[in-house]
């Protein structure tokens, strides 16, 4: 299964504490060895490094663990092949866009036989079920508001309906963001903390490191970490239930 990793918050922030543990889980604490990726919002603009390489062998990932880019929409795939080669092209996540803005998008699972009605706009490049899923969900929302851009909230219930409909081919948990909103889908398993004032430590899954986040943070700041499995063995981490969409805004899940 590979591995999704998410961040939405109030302020620019790093995620490096969190990728930390996280990037372990490619090759050295679990068995993710097909490729990695990470996308970082910043304005309007989007940073996107790919490494079809194992986190734990990356150069690329080793960058990123030492450049504290902030940003206040992150979203991270560790990949575990089950369609397309190992290739660079089928390394998560995706990028598009829509409505003059950029989204990406990263999954977890493997849908069998899903073949959606042909498409007109978006197309995959690579050869995996995860992209071609995220090309017919951008169609979908294209046609479905033709007139442009309808706010994160106007979206959510579309978004939920669709992505019901593609979890009936298989699991399909994912992360998709426009740097506005995280939208958060859960198939299996996807799991989720807030951390705000009063803030304390953070005591890593995969490694023997902790963080004392009261000496890092602000006192206003707010800060959603969504991961598949928790990343942290000392926090209360939520799990998202079967089929559930969560959409974050501004470091919390909004409930509508």
């Amino acid at each position: 299964m590979c591995q999704l990793l998410g961040m939405n918050c109030n302020v620019p922030t790093d995620i490096c504490f969190s990728f930390e543990g996280f990037h372990v889980r490619g090759g050295l604490t679990d068995h993710h060895r097909d490729g990695w990726g990470i996308a970082f919002f910043e304005g309007s603009g989007c940073r996107v490094f790919l490494d079809s390489k194992a986190t734990i062998e990356s150069p690329v990932a080793e960058l990123v663990r030492k450049y504290p880019i902030h940003s206040k929409n992150v979203i991270s795939h560790i990949r575990k092949a089950t369609q397309g080669q190992i290739a660079l092209e089928n390394c998560h996540p995706f990028q598009r866009e829509l409505w003059g803005r950029y989204w990406i998008f990263a999954h977890n699972g493997n849908l069998e036989n899903f073949h959606p009605e042909a498409l007109e706009f978006f197309h995959p490049v690579g050869q995996t079920d995860s992209e071609l899923a995220f090309c017919h969900l951008l169609e979908r929302m294209w046609r479905q508001f033709p007139n442009g851009y309808p706010g994160c909230a106007k979206l959510y219930c579309f978004i939920e309906t669709v992505a019901t409909e593609i979890a009936a081919y298989g699991m399909f948990n994912f992360l998709l963001s426009n740097g506005e909103c995280l939208f958060a889908f859960c198939s299996t398993n996807l799991h989720y903390l807030v951390r705000k004032a009063p803030f304390g430590n953070a005591h890593l899954v995969d490694q023997d490191l902790t963080v004392d986040f009261s000496q890092l943070a602000g006192s206003n700041d707010k800060v959603a970490v969504i991961a598949s499995l928790p990343l942290t063995d000392n926090e209360v981490w939520t799990p998202l239930a079967t089929g559930q969409l969560l959409m974050f805004v501004e470091g919390e899940p909004v409930f509508l």
